[in-house]
C-alpha cells in the first residue's frame, strides 16, 4: 500500500498546482485519457478543449488520466490506473476517451489499457467493460491502426461530435449505440460501415478552443492556450492540415479571443496551424503584451513576419525565433508548395537579431521523394549563411508521408539514406549550427503506422508486448505482413502539379 500511496501523492501534488480544475458530479462519467505523460497531455489544446466540452454537457463529467511517467511503478505495486480528480480506477468509468496525437502514442494507449485491467482488443471486451473511444489529431490522417482496440473512432474536429456521442452513449446499450453511431458522419465503427477517412468540421460557434486548466508542469509552463484561428489556407504537400482538409482557415476576432482569456493567465499561447496568417495577429499580440502578459505563438511563417510582429514577440518574453523551412533547398520547397524563399528566412533572422533575440530555430525535413545530395548541400550552405546573422539550431525530421495529403503513398527514403543525408549535412555545416535530428529508425516506424491499415496496429501491439524496441517493431511488421499502400492522396491543386512517386497500390483486404 505504501507504493500506491506515493503514486497518489505525486498526482495530488500536480493537482495542487493547477488553476481551473473542473469538478462535477454527473450520472455519465468519462475518463479522458492521454497516452503520453501529464506534462505532454496538458500542453495539448485539443485534449483540454475536450475536457471543457464534456464538462459543459448536461449529465456528463470528465476526469483525466495520463500515461504514468513510471509505468513500472504501477505494475510493481499492482496499482490500477486512476484518474487525477478523484483517484478512481479508470475501469470504473462508463467511457474511456483517448486523445491520440500521433502514431507512436499507440504504445501509450496499450499501457494505459493494461494498467486499467481492460483487454486491449475490442473483441475481447464485453458489456462489463467501459466503451473505448479514440479521437484527436491522428484521425485527420490515418486512424486505421487504432481500429482493433477502440469501439468508436471520432474522426476530425470533435467539438460538436463529443456531444452527439455523450447523448447517445448515456441512453443506449452498447450494440445499439455502435450501430447508431456508424450511420453518423464523423464516427467510424469497424465492421458496421461508416465513412473511412472522414474529417468532421466543428461549427464556428464552438470556436475558439481554449485551455480549461493552467499548470506549471507542462511543456509550455503555466501557459493558457487559445486558438485565434483554426485550419490553414495553404497547400503544403506534406501537411495534414492543408487547405483541402477542412475548408481552409477560419479566424476568430481578436475581441473574442481577448474576452475568453482569464485574468489569472499571465502567459498566453496562441495556437493554430497558421497563426501568423491571421489578418489581425499584430494587433492581438500588441494588446496582450500591453496588458503585461507573456505571449507565445505556434507556427510562425517566415513570409508573414514583420519587424513589428517580431518586436511584439520579444516584448512578450520570446528569446528565440522559430520558423519552418520544410525543404532542404528552394527546389524542394517549390515542389512541396511551401511558399518560403531564402530571402524571407534571412529577413526573419534579421528581424530576430534587431529585436534582441538570442537564437534562430529552423525546422526542416529531409528524405522527401526526388531529393538529391545537391539539395542537402544547399541546406548546409544556407544554414551557414543564416548563422552569420544569429546562432542557428536546426531541427531536422525525416519525411513521413501522411494520408489526406498529395504525398500520401510516397515511399520512405530509407533509414540508411536518411542517416547518410544527416551526416552529409553535419559535414557541410562544419560546426556552424546545432543539428537536432529526429531518429530515422523511429520515423520509419511512424511511416509504417501512417501508411498501413489495422494490421499495423496489431503489429504495434505485438512489438509493445515484446518490449517496444525498434527491432521488435521491425519483426512485428514483417510477421503481420504490413504493406504500405496508396489510400487517400488528395489533389495538388496547382496548374502544374508535382508528380510524386508512390508505392505499389496494394488493395487492403479489409476495405
Amino acid at each position: 500500500m505504501e507504493g500506491r500511496y506515493s503514486l497518489v501523492e505525486r498526482v495530488a501534488a500536480l493537482l495542487a498546482d493547477e488553476q481551473g480544475t473542473l469538478r462535477k458530479e454527473a450520472p455519465y462519467r468519462v475518463a479522458l485519457c492521454y497516452p503520453s505523460p501529464y506534462h505532454v497531455g496538458m500542453s495539448s489544446l485539443g485534449y483540454q478543449a475536450m475536457y471543457r466540452e464534456i464538462h459543459s454537457h448536461p449529465g456528463a463529467t470528465a476526469e483525466r488520466a495520463f500515461l504514468p511517467d513510471d509505468v513500472e511503478a504501477y505494475r510493481r505495486t499492482r496499482t490500477p490506473l486512476f484518474t487525477f480528480e478523484s483517484q478512481a480506477p479508470v475501469s470504473s468509468f462508463h467511457m474511456l476517451a483517448f486523445s491520440v496525437a500521433y502514431e507512436l502514442e499507440l504504445s501509450g494507449l496499450f499501457s494505459m489499457l493494461e494498467l486499467s485491467g481492460i483487454p486491449l482488443l475490442k473483441e475481447e471486451r464485453d458489456e462489463r467493460h467501459p466503451l473505448v473511444v479514440a479521437g484527436g489529431p491522428l484521425t485527420f490522417s490515418n486512424p486505421d491502426p487504432l481500429e482493433p482496440f477502440v469501439d468508436v473512432l471520432v474522426q476530425g474536429e470533435a467539438d460538436d461530435l463529443i456531444h452527439v456521442l455523450l447523448e447517445a452513449a448515456a441512453s443506449m446499450e452498447k450494440d445499439a449505440l455502435l450501430t447508431h453511431l456508424a450511420g453518423i458522419p464523423g464516427f467510424r465503427v469497424a465492421g458496421r460501415g461508416g465513412q473511412r477517412y472522414h474529417v468532421a468540421k466543428a461549427s464556428d460557434a464552438r470556436l475558439p478552443a481554449r485551455s480549461a486548466i493552467v499548470t506549471p508542469h507542462t511543456e509550455l509552463r503555466s501557459m493558457f492556450l487559445i486558438e485565434p484561428e483554426r485550419g490553414c489556407s495553404r497547400g503544403c504537400h506534406y501537411c495534414v492540415m492543408r487547405r483541402t482538409t477542412n475548408g481552409g482557415m477560419r479566424t476568430v476576432p481578436p475581441e473574442r479571443v481577448l474576452s475568453l482569456i482569464p485574468e489569472h493567465a499571465k502567459r498566453v499561447g496562441l495556437v493554430g496551424a497558421a497563426v501568423t496568417d491571421h489578418p489581425r495577429i499584430v494587433e492581438l499580440l500588441r494588446t496582450l503584451v500591453d496588458s503585461g502578459r507573456e505571449v507565445g505563438v505556434s507556427s510562425l511563417r517566415a513570409d508573414r513576419l514583420t519587424q513589428e510582429l517580431v518586436d511584439q514577440l520579444r516584448r512578450g518574453g520570446a528569446t528565440n525565433l522559430t520558423v519552418a523551412a520544410d525543404g532542404a533547398s528552394q527546389r524542394m520547397r517549390d515542389l512541396v508548395d511551401r511558399k518560403h524563399s531564402e530571402e524571407q528566412i534571412i529577413r526573419a533572422a534579421n528581424f530576430a537579431k534587431t529585436a534582441g533575440m538570442r537564437q534562430l530555430k529552423v525546422y526542416n525535413v529531409v528524405g522527401l521523394p526526388l531529393e538529391e545530395d545537391v539539395d542537402i548541400d544547399e541546406l548546409a550552405r544556407f544554414t551557414v549563411e543564416l548563422s552569420k546573422i544569429l546562432p542557428v539550431a536546426l531541427g531536422v525530421a525525416p519525411f513521413v508521408a501522411k494520408r489526406n495529403t498529395p504525398l500520401d503513398g510516397a515511399p520512405f527514403a530509407g533509414i540508411r539514406e536518411v542517416e547518410g543525408r544527416l551526416e552529409r549535412l553535419r559535414r557541410g555545416l562544419k560546426g556552424r549550427a546545432e543539428v537536432r535530428p529526429t531518429s530515422a529508425r523511429w520515423a520509419w516506424v511512424e511511416y509504417m503506422l501512417a501508411q498501413c491499415g489495422p494490421e499495423a496496429g496489431l503489429a504495434a501491439m505485438d512489438a509493445w508486448k515484446a518490449g517496444g524496441s525498434f527491432a521488435a517493431f521491425k519483426r512485428a511488421f514483417q510477421e503481420r505482413n504490413c504493406q504500405p499502400y496508396l489510400a487517400r492522396r488528395v489533389e495538388d491543386g496547382r496548374r502544374r502539379p508535382t508528380e510524386w512517386p508512390r508505392v505499389e497500390n496494394v488493395a487492403p483486404h479489409y476495405v
